[in-house]
């Protein structure tokens, strides 16, 4: 089997709630992301995508997808998708860096390999871990008493899981985790998520003051070691995701104990194949992962489903249902919440097919 084509495509994704906001006031209010599809001469097409969580949190960017992809692609005409290492060091040779951008390559390969074989992805992956996984809902940095709202809404979807965007003002932080713990039940869990936007004092006055509740407290500071500062200072259990970009960083975190549970974001790291291999890492080290992404729509919650339902319960943290936040469907089969659960198709591949009337024409393409 033989690479032909690959095709790329740009789609807006608004936003239910109308505005997704985060530390040091970022937001985002219509995400930009790319869909591929990659042809081959067996006739069989693989689909992926690719939705950074715009340009200031992570060193990647809507943009720098679709360049990422103009020159790599054509590195790839010729090659089987179905080698999934040989295509991965074609990529690292045509490109250094940039892993978010070689993440659908890397994804729509699998898709292909799962279509080839007739296999879901997640048989692939190590096979059924889990029928359905638990979700986790993002909840949108707003004032105290709107975050503890907009949980109690969420709760009544199913939900039992949520990750609370904090890492701005130290003092409306508290308040904010104060606010959001209680009003849950004690069997629900609470991630308090700075996405990097405390200083070292901040983020020591944070803990320090929630000290007695049940919250984790999720990447606190920019850097690894400012992070591992605040790990020491505090017995809150403790999670990192921003520095954990792939599996040199998971290693060092696991030598040194900086974390209890890391989110996997599979795009961050480049795509499924390196994901599987830090996701068999942690396992391996008894450290449980959220299992998710930058940011996406129906091919990257199914992506993510897959890697998510290969997993054991105990080792997957929780997931994301990043197709529930957004008004445009892009993709027929895409996996649906279901009760604050979800679960990967059952079909072969990744089991979805994009909607070419939302998508459109290619932005480019390269044969």
């Amino acid at each position: 089997m033989k690479i032909t084509a690959i095709k790329v495509w740009q789609v807006d994704l608004p936003l239910k709630e109308g505005r997704y906001n985060w530390s040091n006031g970022n937001f985002v209010e219509v995400f930009d992301s790319t869909v591929i599809a990659i042809e081959t001469d067996a006739g069989i097409s693989g689909y992926a995508e690719c939705c950074p969580l715009g340009s200031a949190y992570l060193p990647s960017y809507a943009k720098g997808v679709r360049a990422g992809l103009s020159e790599i692609a054509p590195h790839l005409i010729g090659a089987n998708p179905l080698a999934l290492t040989d295509i991965n060091q074609r990529m690292d040779r045509a490109l250094r860096g940039h892993p978010y951008a070689k993440a659908p390559i890397d994804i729509a390969c699998w898709d292909i390999l799962g279509k080839a074989t007739q296999q879901p992805v997640y048989m692939l992956l190590g096979g059924a871990m889990q029928d359905d996984v638990a979700l986790y809902r993002a909840i949108s940095q707003e004032s105290p008493e709107q975050m503890a709202a907009k949980i109690e809404g969420y709760r009544n979807e199913g939900y039992t899981k949520f990750q609370l965007k904090v890492g701005g003002d130290a003092n409306q932080d508290i308040e904010r985790i104060h606010a959001t713990r209680a009003v849950l039940k004690p069997s629900d869990i609470l991630v308090a998520d700075a996405n990097t936007g405390w200083t070292r004092h901040e983020a020591a006055r944070v803990v320090g003051a929630v000290r007695d509740l049940d919250v984790y407290i999720e990447q606190p500071c920019l850097t690894y070691e400012e992070s591992v500062s605040i790990r020491r200072r505090t017995a809150l259990p403790f999670v990192l995701d921003e520095v954990i970009d792939g599996p040199d960083m998971l290693v060092r975190g696991l030598a040194e104990d900086a974390m209890d549970v890391i989110n996997l974001k599979i795009s961050k790291v480049g795509g499924l194949t390196r994901a599987r291999l830090m996701r068999d890492l942690c396992v391996a080290s008894g450290i449980p992962m959220t299992i998710e992404d930058t940011w996406g729509g129906d091919i990257t919650t199914a992506t993510i489903a897959h890697l998510a339902r290969s997993t054991s319960e105990e080792f997957c943290f929780s997931a994301t249902d990043f197709n529930s936040y957004g008004t445009v469907t892009i993709a027929e089969g895409a996996p649906q919440r279901v009760n604050g659960r979800m679960t990967a198709s059952d079909r072969p591949g990744l089991g979805i097919t994009p909607d070419w009337d939302v998508l459109g024409s290619p932005v480019f393409f390269i044969s």
